[in-house]
């Protein structure tokens, strides 16, 4: 199993869970931070740490959602490791909890 980061980071791009990650296995984008299963030791500390609640164990994704798993994998092996936190995106708050996002996400 591995973590993944799913539609409700994007534009909002919280980086708490970048903190307590012990194996760097975030990357990040212009408006959206993913997971690489490579790296991820599934250690459960980033999924708490999220503001968004946008970070799922692989099998529990939420319905309509299987999407972001391949595109973790795809979009870390493209985007720089963050190792650490950043202020959020100066909209962040306007974003969270607004669904169907993906349309948003800038490579």
């Amino acid at each position: 199993m591995t973590f993944v980061v799913t539609d409700n980071c994007i534009k909002c791009k919280y980086t708490d869970c970048v903190e307590v990650c012990p194996v760097d296995a975030f990357h990040e984008g212009p408006n959206f931070l993913v997971i690489d299963p490579d790296e991820c030791i599934d250690c459960t500390l980033c999924e708490p740490e999220c503001p968004a609640n946008a970070i799922y164990p692989d099998g529990d994704v939420p319905a309509g959602q299987e999407a972001f798993v391949e595109l973790n994998v795809e979009l870390a092996k493209a985007w720089p490791v963050i190792t650490v936190r950043k202020d959020s995106l100066p909209d962040a708050k306007d974003w969270d909890g607004k669904p169907g996002k993906l349309a948003m996400l800038e490579r």
